[in-house]
């Protein structure tokens, strides 16, 4: 063959090694999610695609088939190709016989230099780039040559199956997709732009729904407003005066007995119509959903939807009421820091080192705004005060600290048990002082 021959022979076995480098690495990094989507706009490529990921085993045959045999080609075509080339060149400076073997050695390495850059580092890295893109458009070019090479498919692919049964290796794709693969995605996402924080931040606690418990979200029993049973008018119209919600739990006795809850608005409506307010009239009381502290805010919602409530009591293993939670609550949780802003801070940076946080602040939030996802446990405690009463081994009084790594946790303000004010200070390490050598004379 002549040099021109032997030239477009070698592209042409380049040019096949490339397609099935490309065929290989696009439907290995495909993303069915993107391929559904692709399906369902019609393209009956993209289906193809996904039944061939379930069993790539025979696609996977034919790539290796055809990337075996042209590099094997690709060898002996080059090497017939450059070597007396090379030879005679060096044979101007060197002896006949090393001529010889460094025209082979140069041949080697301009061929394998060639089938790397070209038909490995190239496709994979554009395969990598947009991998649905090429693996549609390679898709029935591959299933032909699966068809045409069957045979030899299926010799090959019977002697990897039992090879794999062998070693006990995974015979399907696993295509499950995990809350941590989702929550990946929307951190790239946020990396790169496509996502705004807020956004990533607002799916990241949706998914945080099903470990934060009821406790994180819920107003605690010091801090709820309720009226007693057997309260009169002037008294129920200056509870609402003095704390504006828009429900208000009615106990029997003590806060431990709630016999329901009414709402702000009948109240208001009684106001307006100057009626006289008493929660004796059976039509104000509601009958209230209670639930145990043990459930997650997940759960919460579940009941609220079951019920058609969007208030509950939330009570604990001895049947005493430790808290309320409302669907405003939980939806706060979820909305973070897009909650609105008339509502009180739990956690206020006062400086780039240093936070006041308040001690019923949600564990969950403490170790998203310092950083201590590795140190600080939510299985252990669910607020700042239950981590300082688990590391002091006792209630916590006015100026305790508190060391975590490179944070000290000092507590500013009890009131009675209850931990009102902690500072947070990020400690840095004293730098060390520098010293200056005198100068040579």
């Amino acid at each position: 063959m002549s040099l021109g021959q032997n030239l477009l022979l070698l592209a042409a076995l380049v040019i096949a090694a490339a397609f099935f480098s490309l065929a290989e690495i696009s439907l290995a990094a495909s993303r069915r999610l993107r391929l559904r989507r692709m399906a369902e706009d019609g393209d009956a490529r993209a289906d193809k695609v996904m039944r061939v990921q379930q069993q790539p085993g025979h696609y996977f045959t034919v790539i290796q088939i055809g990337v075996n045999a042209l590099a094997i080609l690709g060898g002996i075509v080059g090497e017939g190709l450059f070597s007396p080339y090379a030879a005679r060149l060096l044979e101007q400076w060197l002896a006949p016989e090393l001529s010889a073997s460094l025209g082979f050695l140069v041949s080697f390495i301009l061929v394998t230099s060639l089938f790397i850059v070209l038909t490995d580092l190239i496709p994979k890295q554009a395969g990598m780039a947009e991998p649905e893109r090429f693996a549609v458009r390679v898709i029935g070019l591959m299933l032909f040559l699966a068809k045409l090479f069957k045979p030899l498919v299926w010799i090959y692919s019977h002697i990897a199956d039992g090879l794999m049964r062998l070693l006990g290796l995974p015979m399907r794709r696993d295509d499950r997709v995990t809350s941590d693969d989702i929550l990946a995605l929307t951190e790239a996402g946020a990396r790169s732009g496509l996502l705004a924080r807020g956004e990533q931040q607002i799916i990241e606690n949706i998914f945080e729904l099903d470990t934060r418990t009821v406790p994180s979200a819920m107003t605690q029993r010091d801090r709820i407003a309720y009226f007693h049973l057997d309260d009169p008018d002037d008294i129920i119209r200056a509870r609402i005066s003095e704390e504006p919600y828009s429900t208000y739990p009615v106990c029997q006795g003590d806060i431990d007995h709630v016999v329901g809850y009414v709402e702000a608005r009948d109240l208001f409506q009684r106001v307006l119509n100057n009626q006289p307010i008493s929660l004796a009239d059976g039509q104000l009381i509601h009958k209230a959903l209670v639930v145990p502290d043990r459930l997650t805010l997940a759960e919460v919602l579940e009941q609220f939807r079951q019920v058609g409530e969007d208030f509950a009591i939330i009570v604990n293993e001895y049947s005493l009421v430790v808290g309320v939670v409302t669907l405003n609550d939980v939806m706060s949780t979820v909305m973070g820091d897009l909650v609105s802003p008339w509502d009180e801070d739990q956690i206020i940076q006062r400086d780039e080192s240093s936070w006041l946080i308040d001690g019923a602040t949600p564990i969950q939030d403490v170790r998203r705004a310092l950083s201590l996802e590795e140190l600080l446990h939510d299985d252990e405690y669910e607020t700042l005060a239950g981590f300082l009463m688990d590391m002091l081994r006792r209630v916590p009084r006015r100026t305790d600290t508190v060391r975590l790594g490179d944070y000290k946790f000092e507590v500013m303000d009890v009131d009675t048990y209850r931990v009102d004010q902690v500072l947070v200070t990020r400690i840095t390490p004293p730098a060390l002082p520098v010293v200056v050598a005198p100068a040579k004379e």
